[in-house]
């Protein structure tokens, strides 16, 4: 692992309660991690730069806004990393996993791993009906239009630096993860999924917690999975 330069990104907006516990049980193997504090109203900036974060300041509300600013930030320095990791600010991934999600990209050659909260390992209620719904009926259409064996749109995920550039990201709120497996399969790169744990999380989701937050996570997921197939 200590050959790979890891950075990690968490997108966080009013994570305070949490934030710390996620970067405490990050792998040493991981060689920084940038939280995007995304215009949070509370002490997610201070917690996360005490825990020992580089801390970034994205006040546009979204989640790939922030992913975006971190991005950004990694573009600037002088040496490029070789594998980027997503996960969430939310303490509901398992952070020590993280070994776990890139190895495929070290030991066999993937380019892009997804975290699949399966259901065996899935802390019951840790997931909405409406997210499992929402992720079964994504996965399924990836399926049917392009052969796609994806079974989650987890966040916590992996995926080497050049690959990612390559993928010319854009989306800003609610499609980043969508959108970043369809542009893979579309690039024919290399892909897995590796079963991960999953809790509840601290806080309430500003997504799936919310039914405007589902309404729209959905027309944004769906509408790239249809602007895709017509391509």
């Amino acid at each position: 692992m200590a050959e790979q330069d890891i950075k990690v990104i968490i997108p966080a907006f009013n994570e305070a309660d949490s934030i710390a516990s996620v970067i405490a049980e990050i792998p040493k193997s991981v060689s920084e991690i940038i939280v995007v504090n995304n215009n949070s109203t509370d002490k997610t900036a201070e917690n996360a730069a005490i825990a020992g974060a580089t801390v970034l300041t994205e006040n546009r509300m979204g989640y790939g806004y922030a992913c975006l600013k971190g991005m950004d930030y990694i573009s600037k320095q002088s040496k490029a990393p070789d594998i980027i990791v997503f996960v969430d600010g939310d303490y509901s991934d398992y952070p020590e996993e993280l070994n776990q999600i890139v190895a495929p990209i070290i030991d066999e050659g993937f380019d892009l791993v997804i975290g699949a909260r399966v259901k065996r390992l899935r802390e019951e209620g840790s997931m909405t009906p409406q997210q499992i719904f929402g992720n079964w009926l994504a996965t399924f259409l990836m399926k049917v239009l392009f052969g796609a064996t994806f079974t989650d749109l987890g966040p916590f995920r992996a995926i080497r630096y050049d690959k990612l550039l390559a993928l010319g990201m854009e989306d800003k709120t609610y499609g980043w993860t969508v959108e970043m497996q369809l542009k893979a399969l579309k690039k024919k790169m290399q892909y897995t999924e590796v079963p991960v744990r999953y809790k509840k999380r601290i806080g309430v989701s500003k997504v799936s917690g919310t039914v405007k937050g589902s309404i729209f996570a959905g027309i944004k997921i769906l509408g790239w999975i249809f602007k895709y197939s017509i391509k």
